[in-house]
């Protein structure tokens, strides 16, 4: 099958430290040219990929000194569309996989091929639930089931769970004492509790985490002066060994979550490494930890504290083997390529 897939323009595909959609996409990827599909990336051109890579964009809009600015970087996403949209119409593709989003479904006549878009992010946005209803007949993969809570009336193909490269998270039984902070600065993943919940337990919390210019303030009015580089240690943004080695080590990873998760990657990944999750039974998360035997699922920052105490009931190698059971990059393709397939007859 000869395959095209879009990938948003902000990150490289994989991205060099933070960036959950780019990730999926790289693994994506990946998996269906082992399986010997025709596949090529249109993605930005600092990416990496043994697939055919389609530069939308030089290189990723995020590290790109002129996109500092809001408008500008809008403007490069919408240049990289307009390339994009000339990749598709040249390279006779069977499918289109849409990772970028609404913007592609504008300009969907100018197309020749099928398309389905798997939905990232939240359609709580007003922007989202607005440009997706618009377009509500086009075809939908949502990454949980819980996401579509706030589009049901789009159409859904199914729901196909974000996979990772198990093999690249390293499994370790015997952990040291701290627990792990990992994702975005913003009030949404809930940092400040994190803390709280460090403190109230008397537990070290490492913490690390990409800060958007958009929760600079945030950052350095709320989180940094809660950072005494003791207890509470914060490392910056990781790459991928970095992400490793702190999950890997940590007794829990501590996710305090104050939205509507659509899934949330670190968790699996932090599974794969043998490390259980506590968080806030919300969003994705009943989908992905089973309360009691890989985490915790709590109904609020009370309730997580007072699990801080039960973590060495769970059984490391679960964690472990609940990811190698459910999501793995290799069960994320096949189900994708039975959708492809769908649109296909």
């Amino acid at each position: 099958m000869k395959i095209a897939l879009l990938a948003p323009f902000e990150e490289p595909v994989p991205p060099k430290k933070y960036g959950g959609t780019e990730l999926v996409v790289y693994n994506l990827v990946e998996e269906l040219v082992a399986l010997g599909h025709d596949v090529t990336l249109i993605a930005s051109g600092d990416s990496t990929t043994t697939a055919t890579l389609a530069p939308g964009v030089e290189s990723a809009i995020r590290v790109l000194a002129k996109s500092r600015n809001p408008q500008t970087r809008m403007a490069l996403n919408y240049q990289g569309l307009a390339n994009a949209l000339s990749i598709i119409r040249e390279g006779n593709f069977d499918i289109l996989h849409n990772h970028y989003g609404w913007p592609l479904l504008m300009f969907e006549r100018l197309l020749n091929c099928p398309i389905v878009t798997t939905l990232h992010g939240t359609l709580a946005d007003p922007t989202e639930q607005e440009m997706y209803s618009t377009h509500k007949d086009k075809s939908y993969i949502s990454i949980s089931d819980s996401q579509r809570r706030h589009g049901p009336s789009l159409n859904y193909l199914g729901t196909v769970y974000n996979g990772i490269q198990v093999d690249r998270f390293n499994f370790n039984a015997a952990p040291r004492d701290y627990l792990a902070f990992l994702g975005r600065i913003t009030p949404d993943k809930g940092p400040k509790y994190a803390i709280e919940i460090a403190r109230k337990t008397n537990q070290r919390l490492i913490m690390a985490a990409k800060i958007d210019p958009t929760d600079q303030a945030y950052f350095e009015q709320i989180i940094e002066p809660l950072i005494d580089g003791d207890q509470i240690q914060f490392i910056g943004e990781v790459d991928h060994q970095g992400k490793v080695e702190l999950l890997s080590n940590a007794r829990a990873l501590i996710s305090p979550l104050q939205w509507d998760e659509p899934f949330g990657l670190v968790n699996t990944e932090s599974l794969a490494c043998g490390t259980p999750v506590i968080t806030i039974n919300r969003g994705s998360m009943p989908e992905i930890i089973e309360n009691g035997k890989v985490g915790f699922l709590c109904a609020n920052v009370d309730e997580m504290i007072d699990r801080v105490a039960d973590i060495g009931s769970i059984d490391r190698a679960t964690c472990r083997q609940h990811v190698e059971s459910h999501f793995t990059s290799q069960v994320m393709a096949t189900q994708y390529l039975q959708y492809y397939n769908q649109l296909l007859v």
